[in-house]
């Protein structure tokens, strides 16, 4: 049972309501004491007179198309307190369950009640996320609220029915444009645990090949096996994460605005050998450069801390793209150099020199899928440890059925290195690296306003050198609010 979409009032979407939608030709009986509200309802429906028996009970029969029928010719008069005992009745009648809800919650946003509404209409989306039309009361309901950033994401998924108006369409890709433009900052907060089969990220070899004419060259060209002790071998635990990711746009002209871009991750597991801490921020203009198009410059600085010290510390800048095309899709380029200055060996100073490409298409109406190339230059000071990258990410997700949100995503690259790591081996190392992810979440649940995911993680790493050799699963539980 699909809500079509009437062009009559664009965004507004009103017409004909919930009218053309399947009505039950079976009748509904309504019971009430002869002073009750019922009854004044069964007048308002068909006039007349109840029929009222000895003891005072009076009965009215009327159909749902007639208790429909007149709910919406009261809501389409903007006469709210008549229309609302009507759609309390058409509670009684499970057939029109969801024409019910959606007057309810289009009564409470006319009626100022924007929190019942979104909860109105999230519950109808709950059950079917293909409702066009109840999505874009639920996006106009979150405009209205001030939420720019929830209506933006389901005006997008919105624009994606093929049936839509023109009129109506348009008045999305204009209303989308003026969200994007005016939108000032973002926030977004995480914390949970993480059981995790390789914290270290390391081998579970026992032992791996060296080449001892390396060491003692003497020896010539004599390898050998070396035994690795439990700290280079991989080790499991559990940690505690946690995450945040904020932004604020300051607006200089229609076209020139100034980005602030503030990122953390932080995982903490028993003792500090494994602890991974890592903090960036970016400061930068962004231009627009067409109605749907922008481009932006940002400095970079990242900072990490591995093992309870300080790590690495880079600086640089990047470069990005972003451009909005039809029915919600949407491209973006970026480009990224940074110096990095270690602080565990100069061998792994250098620079490193990155791009990415991304294309997100629509699929149905509730679900984005995503594909990206990417690749990745090192250039440290010491050959060894230089290397190339390159690869791809395919990814699918979005609103499922029960207030669920799902996805699964996977990438795969190739990383060669510029030299050989001769105490391992005389070949140049050489690397298959793969991920893959899964997640799935609640919409419905709330736990102080956090919403409930888990995420599944595993990574991969095939090597013609044992000690890199790896594979890891990793599971997220986490609480998640996002402002």
């Amino acid at each position: 049972m699909k809500m079509p979409v009437n062009a009559s009032k664009a965004l507004l979407i009103g017409g004909g309501l919930a009218a053309s939608l399947y009505i039950s030709p079976a009748a509904a009986e309504i019971v009430a004491d002869e002073a009750a509200a019922e009854t004044a309802i069964a007048t308002e429906v068909a006039g007349g007179t109840p029929k009222c028996d000895a003891s005072g009970t009076c009965r009215f029969q009327v159909t749902p198309a007639q208790l429909l029928a007149k709910a919406e010719a009261f809501v389409n008069a903007k006469q709210y307190d008549r229309a609302l005992p009507l759609v309390e009745v058409l509670g009684q009648v499970p057939d029109l369950r969801m024409q019910q809800q959606f007057l309810a919650g289009y009564i409470a946003v006319e009626t100022g009640d924007l929190k019942k509404a979104i909860k109105t209409f999230r519950s109808i989306l709950d059950q079917d996320p293909g409702q066009t039309r109840v999505r874009l009361e639920l996006a106009r309901t979150y405009l209205l609220s001030g939420k720019e950033a929830s209506a933006d994401y389901h005006f997008r998924l919105a624009q994606n029915d093929d049936n839509l108006p023109d009129e109506i369409a348009r008045t999305i890709r204009n209303t989308r444009s003026i969200l994007r433009d005016q939108r000032v900052w973002r926030f977004s907060f995480d914390f949970g645990f993480a059981p995790d089969t390789n914290i270290n990220g390391a081998t579970n070899a026992e032992t791996i090949d060296v080449n001892f004419g390396a060491i003692f060259p003497v020896l010539g060209e004599a390898r050998g096996e070396l035994a690795l002790d439990d700290n280079a071998r991989q080790k499991s635990g559990i940690g505690q994460i946690a995450g945040f990711s904020g932004g604020v746009r300051l607006k200089a002209s229609d076209k020139l605005a100034f980005l602030f871009d503030a990122d953390s991750k932080v995982i903490n597991y028993q003792g500090t050998a494994a602890d991974d801490i890592v903090g960036q921020i970016a400061v930068g203009p962004e231009l627009r450069i067409a109605r749907y198009a922008s481009v932006s410059l940002q400095a970079v600085g990242q900072q990490r801390w591995f093992g309870g010290r300080l790590a690495t510390r880079e600086y640089g800048a990047r470069f990005g793209l972003q451009t909005a095309l039809s029915q919600g899709q949407r491209v973006g380029i970026e480009l990224d150099g940074r110096r990095t200055e270690s602080k565990l060996s100069d061998r792994f100073s250098g620079w490193q020199l990155g791009a990415n490409a991304t294309y997100e298409h629509l699929i149905g109406k509730s679900l984005i899928a995503s594909a990206s190339i990417f690749t990745r230059r090192d250039l440290l000071k010491s050959d060894q440890f230089s290397s190339l990258n390159y690869g791809m990410n395919l990814g699918i997700g979005g609103e499922m059925p029960f207030g669920l949100n799902a996805g699964i995503s996977a990438s795969i690259s190739r990383s060669t290195f510029d030299e050989a790591q001769i105490f391992y081996s005389t070949e140049k190392r050489k690397d298959w690296r793969s991920f893959a992810r899964a997640y799935i979440g609640s919409r419905q649940v709330k736990v102080l306003g956090f919403s409930p995911s888990i995420d599944y993680n595993y990574s991969r790493v095939d090597s013609n050198y044992d000690l890199y050799q790896m594979n890891r699963h990793r599971v997220n539980f986490k609480f998640a609010k996002f402002f």
